[in-house]
């Protein structure tokens, strides 16, 4: 099947399949021992910063479990080093950023980058993993949000997950602030842009942390420039997913910023999210990432009831709320990719 033609992208668009898609993100991770080898003798950094191993590791799953879809292997932090930005990885602490901004002057520092200049190895690893796939399945580009990646660059790195940090400034300095999203929007707009230029078939714009705000600070603070980057890389004729954690409050403002799939966490049951962004729009999601834990007949029927809620439409790409965790069964993930496809291929088959 080539890409073009892959379920996936059928289902992005709204059209039938002969199967319900899934793909996991974070599918290509510590829980998989082809990447622990690796892991042991480079380090993030230098696997993402070298094209033909960030493309090995993107490769891994979709060899290993048979999902409908490849994510580049990178991470979301990246396009914010060519920005000046000092960025490294501390072992059971996560990322640090050595130079957060916290003051007009720290943001006013910030370089203002071309993906194609300051993230050539990113695009290389894009055109290597597209040879690779031959149209096997589609390869989704990604980036981090203008929020999620304000609240690392603002909180100084593992603080981002209460964007404490990143809402004080908001408030206290609304000038700086907007300033600062302006210019990660560009960023990001440009870089999704630069991937879909290098073969990515599809772009996946995460909000991780934007679960943290109200509507109304959704609305004022980040919406303008999550709308600018969606706007823009939606121009350029490929699907876009939309993803947040947290978002059951925000789900109408994220809509209406854009997406042609909206990415649901497990918080919200799917058929609600669905209807409340509206079923003319694709929507993923939603499995607990901790179901793929449960003994077989638990995560069957937990499998089962994501499906029920989804109903057949057309649309839905199946996927976990969040990422795959550290020390998950490989071959619990692969379970639920054969139940998935077994299970809607049936349902396809009765429908056609």
């Amino acid at each position: 099947m080539a890409a073009a033609e892959s379920r996936f992208l059928h289902a992005c668009r709204l059209r039938p399949a002969d199967a319900t898609p899934v793909w996991f993100m974070r599918q290509a991770g510590r829980y998989m021992p082809e990447y622990r080898a690796m892991r042991s003798r480079h380090s993030l950094l230098e696997i993402c910063h070298t094209p033909e191993l960030a493309a090995q590791v993107t490769l891994q799953p979709v060899d290993a479990l048979g999902v409908d879809a490849a994510i580049l292997f990178a991470d979301i932090l990246l396009p914010l080093e060519p920005m000046g930005v000092e960025v490294a990885f501390v072992s059971g602490e996560g990322p640090l950023i050595r130079n957060p901004v916290r003051s007009r002057a720290d943001m006013a520092a910030l370089h203002t980058v071309e993906a194609r200049d300051g993230l050539g190895y990113i695009l290389e690893s894009v055109r290597l993993v597209r040879a690779a796939l031959a149209g096997r399945v589609p390869l989704i580009g990604f980036a981090g949000a203008p929020f999620t990646l304000a609240t690392y660059l603002v909180g100084g790195g593992g603080a981002a997950r209460d964007a404490m940090q990143a809402k004080r400034l908001m408030v206290a300095d609304a000038g700086t602030w907007h300033a600062l999203m302006e210019r990660l929007a560009h960023v990001v707009a440009d870089y999704l842009a630069a991937q879909v230029e290098a073969g990515a078939d599809a772009v996946q714009l995460f909000d991780s942390w934007v679960g943290a705000l109200s509507p109304d600070d959704y609305r004022q603070y980040v919406f303008p420039y999550s709308r600018a980057v969606l706007r823009e890389v939606s121009a350029l004729g490929v699907p876009v997913i939309h993803f947040g954690t947290g978002t059951a409050t925000l789900l109408p403002l994220m809509r209406e910023a854009g997406g042609t799939v909206i990415g649901l966490d497990w918080r919200t049951p799917l058929d609600v999210g669905w209807r409340t962004v509206g079923t003319d729009v694709g929507i993923q999601g939603n499995l607990d990432p901790s179901a793929l834990f449960a003994p077989a007949p638990e995560l069957e029927r937990r499998v089962r009831a994501v499906l029920a809620r989804a109903g057949g439409r057309p649309g839905h790409i199946f996927n976990l709320g969040h990422g795959i965790l550290p020390e998950t069964p490989v071959a619990n993930v692969k379970r639920v990719v054969e139940l998935v496809h077994e299970l809607t291929a049936a349902t396809a088959l009765r429908e056609a």
